[in-house]
């Protein structure tokens, strides 16, 4: 967590554009490091007060969320679908680690949200690593949406086809085995679908054939004597 907030102080830091916007966020972090319960109503209170620039519910909810208070979940949910991927990674690592039982709904709703398509990406892994019961259900529907669509946002459909590979939930095979169709999903969906399966492959080499009455193999001597299965 300390590096997670040096990495995201930094980031903050970079986007200041004024005397004063440094000295609101060095304020802030001191407000932090003080640690006490009343600072942490301070911390709380920035989310909801008006005015108040992203940079600060963003800091003050990865504290918050990061100490288990669901008072910074819906900041968290906000900034999950945001439009800059280096506040969604942020949000995403703070809500897996926060708990809270909305979480799965809330990213359910974003990965399929026909309308946010495009920062969809850190909702589905979330789906992902929470395991959820709306997990599989809502990345095969935003699968299957990708899979419909005339204009497809390959990165979001190859995160659905990795993800139902990871949970590993038959339910996901129909999708799967629509998306292996489509050349640049082929070999995900594939892997996707061996891990769903136990593992197992294919392959080409050694086969063996079996009589169509007995089932059972015949062998006969090659050219050099030896013995081979046919």
């Amino acid at each position: 967590m300390d590096e997670e907030f040096r990495v995201l102080t930094d980031r903050v830091r970079a986007s200041l554009s004024s005397p004063e916007e440094a000295r609101a966020h060095a304020s802030l972090l001191a407000l932090v490091r003080q640690g006490t319960p009343a600072a942490r109503e301070q911390l709380a209170r920035i989310l909801v007060a008006p005015e108040q620039p992203l940079w600060a519910r963003e800091t003050a909810a990865f504290v918050l969320g990061s100490a288990g208070d669901r008072r910074a979940f819906e900041t968290l949910v906000l900034l999950l679908n945001y439009r800059e991927p280096a506040r969604c990674a942020t949000a995403a690592r703070v809500l897996a680690r926060l708990g809270d039982p909305r979480t799965a709904r809330a990213a359910a709703a974003l990965a399929t949200n026909p309308l946010r398509t495009a920062y969809s990406l850190h909702p589905i892994r979330l789906l992902v690593e929470l395991r959820a019961p709306e997990s599989v259900p809502a990345l095969v529907a935003a699968l299957e949406r990708q899979l419909a669509a005339r204009d497809r946002h390959w990165p979001i459909a190859r995160a659905c086809v990795e993800g139902l590979g990871a949970i590993g939930d038959e339910r996901a095979v129909p999708a799967l085995t629509a998306a292996a169709r489509h050349p640049r999903l082929s070999a995900a969906a594939a892997a996707a679908m061996a891990r769903i399966s136990g593992g197992g492959t294919l392959t080409a080499d050694a086969p063996t054939t079996e009589t169509p009455t007995t089932g059972t193999r015949r062998s006969s001597p090659d050219k050099s004597g030896r013995t081979r299965v046919r």
